[in-house]
């Protein structure tokens, strides 16, 4: 670390604590140099990938639009907000653990289609039917049998 004083990169750590809300560690840093002392942070950054829609092009992974699908799915259904906020975690937890620069929104797509079975019936064949595209009363009627037989 550089001593922002003479930016000498001979500096030494003399203490360092953990944040009250432990998602950051404060350090402490005396420059060899010129002996004066500084505080610098340490803070972990994730990196979301890009999704890559079908159209082919690229945007940041966006929490929030996960968020908005779940909440127009689940319109006027009886499932707590808690849940949702729980689901939506999962899902970038999911995302974060594939460790992939990039993810095609299709996939994105699926794991919000899991959470929503779990959740509720009703929303996922909501979200099914914007999300597959069903052009007919059949393509429903498919989605409702294969929610019975599991």
């Amino acid at each position: 670390m550089k001593c922002p004083f003479c930016t000498s990169a001979d500096t030494q750590v003399i203490d360092s604590r953990v944040s009250e809300a432990g998602d950051s560690i404060r350090r402490r840093r005396r420059c060899l140099e010129c002996q004066k002392r500084f505080t610098t942070y340490e803070t972990v950054e994730l990196r979301l990938p890009q999704v890559v829609k079908t159209d082919g092009t690229r945007s940041d992974f966006d929490a929030g639009k996960v968020l908005i699908g779940f909440t127009r799915a689940l319109h006027k259904r009886p499932v707590p907000t808690e849940f949702i906020d729980q689901a939506v975690h999962r899902i970038v937890q999911q995302v974060l653990a594939l460790g992939e620069r990039e993810i095609p929104s299709r996939q994105i797509g699926e794991m919000v289609m899991q959470e929503l079975y779990k959740l509720d019936k009703v929303a996922y064949i909501r979200f099914a039917s914007v999300y597959r595209d069903f052009k007919d009363v059949d393509d429903f009627r498919d989605a409702i049998r294969s929610i019975k037989k599991r």
